[in-house]
């Protein structure tokens, strides 16, 4: 029987078991046995990550063709503008690619969401506001680029979906073991 561990990945975890370059890694947290990430959060993100060691889950995942939904919620730099947003909806021209339209919004009310460590810098004269970004693809740093090229970076990017599955209450750096689910192509939606 398959495994799926969903797991609050800390901010400057690599999302794999074996360090790399003085890092921390999966291995500190005591997961069970035999899993792989489902798919990467990059180091200087937290949030929701997925382990399994369902293979043919991870391929459907994986593959850009079945453009599986992941929600970002996003602390970026400044108010964007509508205009700023409705270019992100439409597809952006980051590097050699140009992005599939995604969905945007600020959030409001703002979330309340637990300091990061370390923490994210503080200016007074800057007002920094949380998006929610949902994508259907997974290119490397792609909501940073995304927002970077509307002119607000990233300060900070917790992922909290990936398709119905949901980071909800889990604290930081535990895991829950999903029982008694059938992850079907409609839990990624």
């Amino acid at each position: 029987m398959p495994r799926y561990i969903l797991f609050h990945k800390p901010y400057g975890v690599l999302s794999q078991f074996t360090p790399e370059d003085g890092a921390r890694s999966l291995a500190e947290f005591d997961l069970p046995k035999g899993v792989y990430a489902a798919g990467r959060l990059d180091k200087d993100s937290e949030g929701l990550l997925l382990l399994t060691d369902d293979g043919p889950l991870i391929e459907r995942l994986l593959n850009p063709k079945n453009e599986k939904q992941k929600t970002y919620w996003v602390l970026v730099e400044r108010v964007p503008t509508e205009e700023s947003l409705e270019k992100m909806r439409r597809g952006l021209k980051i590097e050699d690619y140009m992005t599939k339209p995604c969905e945007v919004r600020i959030l409001d009310p703002q979330p309340e969401v637990p300091p990061r460590d370390p923490p994210v810098r503080f200016r007074k004269s800057v007002t920094d506001i949380w998006l929610e970004i949902k994508i259907v693809e997974g290119k490397n740093r792609q909501v940073r680029k995304m927002t970077a090229a509307i002119g607000h970076p990233t300060l900070r990017l917790i992922r909290k979906g990936i398709g119905h599955l949901q980071l909800g209450d889990l604290s930081l750096g535990s895991y829950k073991e999903l029982t008694d689910v059938n992850l079907d192509e409609k839990s990624f939606k």
